[in-house]
């Protein structure tokens, strides 16, 4: 169906009810983000406390549901602290930096809408075809990395105006990851634009209609991976969560912060760690398509078409934020040379590799070549350049072992 046919808002003709129906669209996303938020605080919490042992929240509301929310009420009351050497507006400013951004991104990602029968996620609701998100802009993943590296400046900007060494040297390594991990994760998407042929987030899922062209499987696995490691170095999260280091920075780059706006950057970690998972969902699992095999599609019982895309892309969602719990409850931290090395030696060239030969398939396929030779000539390639990169690494090694011996 026609997205500009189906929605008036999208060809010009906007009345009041159409501002209106927006406007709640926006509230609904800024709700569920806020909730979310609280409910990814209490999951980790207790998933982590069942994981060892231990009984975790349990006192405030049934089964320590409103926990969350009276650490909120207390950080709220307490004392706002600003350090003397602080640039006081910049010191305000950080929070809000690290926390908007990641709201921002719900407004671009399919949250749910019926995918079946060529719809394309478009739903009817109070008299209105449209989708299940607050908007599709053609160009909504290069939105959704624009606000991922926007986030970086608020810890950046933490750490550099409270004054103080040890929150700089935490968000200097933040700085340093992300720019460390921002393109092995930037290259994985390419692979997935490269199929789609879309920088839409409602084209990408739509597209994804069976499992076997989920981006999962059509890219072959491995920008998956890279992307779901690079995306945890870049939400800060164990075992790449060396920009708090508190055995050696303190608290890192919001030690300095109490009160509300440390509240803010605890709530955009957990709300990054919602966002990044919902961003994997869309890109590699179909987003809010059911799961279909071949032509037989499961159903969720009692579920109406316009809710079951939501219903799915919740238990996919689920998926990942468990896995992030895990992470944290199970992975020991990496070492800071071991991070560097790992962005820069390993996910960059294989992400850069696995791109061109993809690339290469795709050429192969539009040309009518022969795509057998061309991926065994792609893949002679990349095996050349990896023993190229893999002797340049011995070399520098002996190189630095050189010149320590000598001092």
């Amino acid at each position: 169906m026609n997205l500009l046919a189906a929605d008036p808002i999208l060809i010009g003709h906007i009345t009041l009810g159409d501002v209106v129906f927006v406007i709640v669209k926006m509230l609904i996303i800024f709700v569920i983000g806020l909730v979310g938020t609280m409910f990814m605080v209490w999951f980790e919490r207790k998933i982590i406390a069942g994981m060892q042992n231990r009984v975790g929240p349990n006192k405030a509301g049934p089964w320590g549901l409103l926990q969350t929310l009276a650490d909120g009420m207390k950080l709220f009351f307490k004392e706002d602290l600003i350090p003397d050497q602080a640039d006081r507006f910049v010191f305000k400013l950080a929070p809000y930096l690290a926390f908007v951004p990641a709201f921002l991104v719900w407004t671009v990602i399919p949250l749910g809408g019926d995918f079946r029968n060529g719809k394309n996620g478009i739903v009817r609701i109070l008299g209105h075809d449209t989708l299940v998100q607050l908007g599709d802009p053609p160009i909504g993943i290069l939105f959704v990395l624009a606000m991922s590296s926007i986030a970086v400046y608020g810890i950046m900007l933490a750490g550099w105006s409270s004054g103080s060494k040890y929150p700089l040297l935490g968000s200097v390594r933040a700085s340093a990851q992300m720019v460390s991990y921002e393109a092995a994760l930037g290259l994985s998407v390419a692979t997935v634009l490269l199929l789609s042929g879309t920088l839409s987030t409602n084209g990408i899922v739509a597209i994804q209609n069976t499992i076997a062209r989920w981006n999962l499987v059509a890219t072959g696995l491995v920008p998956f991976v890279i992307f779901v490691i690079a995306a945890t170095a870049e939400l800060n999260r164990p075992p790449f969560d060396l920009v708090e280091a508190e055995q050696e920075l303190v608290g890192g780059f919001n030690t300095e912060y109490s009160s509300i706006r440390f509240a803010l950057f605890y709530l955009a970690e957990f709300m990054n760690t919602i966002t990044m998972s919902a961003i994997i969902v869309t890109l590699f699992l179909g987003g809010p398509q059911p799961i279909a095999i071949g032509s037989h599609t499961l159903d969720i019982p009692l579920i109406p078409n316009g809710l079951e895309g939501t219903v799915w892309f919740l238990l996919k969602l689920f998926v990942f934020l468990y896995m992030y719990v895990w992470f944290r409850a199970t992975l020991p931290r990496f070492r800071y040379d071991q991070l560097m090395d790992l962005g820069w030696k390993v996910l960059i060239p294989i992400s850069l590799a696995w791109f061109m030969l993809l690339a290469a398939l795709r050429v192969a396929q539009d040309e009518g070549w022969n795509r057998v030779l061309v991926g065994a000539v792609a893949f002679v390639i990349v095996a050349a350049g990896y023993l190229l990169l893999n002797a340049a690494n011995r070399v520098s090694a002996k190189r630095r072992t050189e010149e320590g011996a000598m001092f």
